[in-house]
């Protein structure tokens, strides 16, 4: 077990270099563009893959980094660049988790390396949960997945919403139910192999941010995929299922559903997004108060801008230890027995929120245009605080960890 540190190593650091590199050179000068367009940017996660950052390969050594601050320091240097790029480079590792989170060997080996594609081929993967009326409440899910035997398949029919790269994806990871009498704990995760008849995209969403990140609807209409697409195997689910029916009979504890345990594994990940963000906003805000004179003098001699430049740099170190903090225990093993990875996602998520804000009000009017970043960074920090559990849904968590009342 590696030791809880906030000093990176010089390889870690020389990776953080390097993607910082790419997000000063690559992702920000596109930003305004794709943020227009709203288009996924697929020049730029060409350029990704070509120098190794959208990649199995990349994502792989970051996630396995004993210390924990692979993936986080990875988001934030990305996200420091613009949050709707970004997205795009690295949504196909939501599906990825939930691959990792869920899946046997042979299916992490088979499926992931085929979410990414290659250098000269980049393909894309979602990870499909959210429904039009199940979103935080994972137990309201319609999506149904219906063994059939004689043929070893299982057919999928439903609809999907929100889903990062739905419909565009090579690889969908599909969350659905097996056992409606279980609520929460009859759900299982399927992979939907690129070309499968019967899914297909439906609604696109137009956002208030992250706009160069395609969302869309994804629709499932009798999908029959084979029975080795069910991650985990049909044993394994047999099992579970088996324990979860034993428990509901005796009242025992819950147990972890599919689509939780990939959210649970990707919280403090989020929150890294969000502190690259907030961090961004903020550096336009100091420079701008460092540089804007008034009155004769730097906007930053004011005390009302330099105390809000305070409570910004401070909030934004304060939202980086509690990523760190997740990140370490969750590769160590460390169980969240103070909901410490939805603890980490709430600050950070409401950090970006308020810094974005404040970077806009130290800009002024400047602020308030496109001809300054700040406005579709805070545009873009919006969905911090929704998505992968809203912000509501983290202090429900934190609470109820803390309680010990069980989280359904």
């Amino acid at each position: 077990m590696a030791e809880f540190t906030m000093e990176l190593n010089d390889e870690q650091k020389e990776v953080r270099d390097w993607l910082h590199g790419f997000a000063a050179d690559v992702i920000r000068p596109a930003a305004a563009e794709w943020d227009e367009r709203e288009e996924t940017p697929w020049p730029v996660i060409q350029e990704a893959a070509k120098v190794g950052i959208y990649s199995l390969d990349f994502y792989a050594q970051q996630y396995f980094d004993p210390t924990g601050l692979g993936i986080p320091m990875a988001m934030e240097e990305l996200f420091w660049g613009d949050a709707g790029i970004a997205l795009s480079i690295v949504g196909t590792g939501l599906a990825a988790v939930g691959v990792l989170a869920n899946g046997t060997e042979e299916q992490i080996g088979t499926w992931i390396p085929q979410m990414y594609g290659d250098a000269s081929d980049v393909k894309v993967a979602a990870f499909c949960s959210s429904e039009p009326d199940a979103g935080s409440d994972v137990a309201s899910m319609r999506t149904r997945a219906v063994y059939d035997e004689a043929k070893d398949e299982w057919v999928l029919n439903g609809t999907k919403t929100w889903a990062t790269n739905g419909g565009i994806a090579n690889v969908h990871v599909v969350v659905a139910v097996v056992d409606p009498d279980l609520g929460s704990k009859g759900h299982a995760s399927f992979i939907v192999p690129p070309g499968t008849a019967g899914l297909s995209q439906g609604q696109k969403f137009k956002k208030h941010g992250i706009r160069a990140s395609h969302t869309a609807e994804v629709v499932l209409d009798n999908v029959r995929v084979p029975g080795s697409c069910l991650l985990g195997g049909k044993e394994k689910l047999d099992e579970r299922l088996a324990r979860a029916r034993e428990r509901a009979r005796s009242g025992g504890e819950r147990v972890k559903n599919a689509a939780m345990a990939t959210f649970e594994a990707s919280r403090p990940a989020v929150g890294a997004m969000a502190v690259g963000t907030a961090r961004a906003a903020y550096e336009v805000a100091l420079d701008y108060a460092v540089t804007r004179e008034q009155f004769g003098r730097p906007i930053v001699d004011n005390q009302g801008v330099a105390f809000q430049l305070a409570d910004m740099r401070t909030s934004i170190d304060a939202a980086r230890l509690l990523v760190w903090r997740a990140s370490w225990m969750a590769v160590n093993g460390k169980p969240f027995t103070a909901a410490e990875g939805s603890m980490s996602k709430l600050f950070a998520s409401e950090t970006a929120k308020k810094v974005t804000g404040q970077a806009i009000q130290i800009l002024g009017g400047n602020g308030y245009t496109r001809e300054y970043p700040v406005e579709r960074m805070h545009r873009d920090a919006a969905i911090y605080t929704i998505f992968e559990g809203t912000s509501e849904i983290q202090r429900l968590v934190i609470a109820r960890t803390l309680a010990g009342v069980p989280i359904r």
